[in-house]
């Protein structure tokens, strides 16, 4: 395993605002995840409501066993920095 594996595993659809608003913002943050689509990956839906107990869209999945159902920004940016897999952002002059 590379360090460029993701460690972050989001449960969504394409459709969905919340999942690419999600994604935008752990794009935005450089971090690594890989995307289960619930519409197209066999299992993905059944595992997402596995996961969360619940149908709410995206799950995410974190390194430690956590997820967050739906997070903001905040909430991705929180629990990155909490697991210290937020990269350092260059400083604003």
């Amino acid at each position: 395993m590379t360090n460029n594996t993701p460690n972050i595993e989001m449960y969504g659809a394409d459709w969905c605002g919340d999942c690419r608003r999600a994604k935008d913002a752990l794009n935005r943050f450089g971090v690594g995840f890989a995307w289960h689509d619930i519409e197209h990956e066999d299992g993905a839906a059944d595992k997402a409501v596995e996961i969360s107990g619940q149908k709410h869209i995206p799950v995410v999945l974190f390194s430690d066993g956590s997820f967050q159902v739906e997070p903001s920004a905040n909430d991705l940016k929180a629990k990155l920095e909490e697991l210290g897999q937020l990269p350092q952002q260059p400083q604003a002059a």
